[in-house]
C-alpha cells in the first residue's frame, strides 16, 4: 500500500473517515486522563474553601427555595 492509496482510503471513503474521527477521540481521551493524573498528583492535599466550584453544585437550587419560602 502506497501513501497514495493510504491518502485515498483516509480522506475519501466513508471508512477511512470513520477511522480519523474514532482516532482522534481515542487520542483526546488519552491526552485528558494523562493530563487529569497528573493534576491530581500535584493537587493532592488541596482542601475546599467557599471560594472553590463544581459542575455539581447545588447553590442555585439553595437559592431558589430560600426565595419560595
Amino acid at each position: 500500500m502506497d501513501f497514495g492509496e493510504l491518502y485515498h482510503f483516509l480522506f475519501e471513503t466513508f471508512a477511512g473517515i470513520g477511522v480519523l474521527f474514532g482516532a482522534t477521540i481515542v487520542i483526546c481521551l488519552l491526552a485528558c486522563v494523562i493530563m487529569e493524573r497528573r493534576t491530581r498528583k500535584i493537587y493532592v492535599n488541596h482542601e475546599k474553601t467557599e471560594d472553590d466550584w463544581s459542575f455539581f453544585d447545588d447553590d442555585d437550587e439553595d437559592e431558589n427555595t430560600e426565595g419560595n419560602a
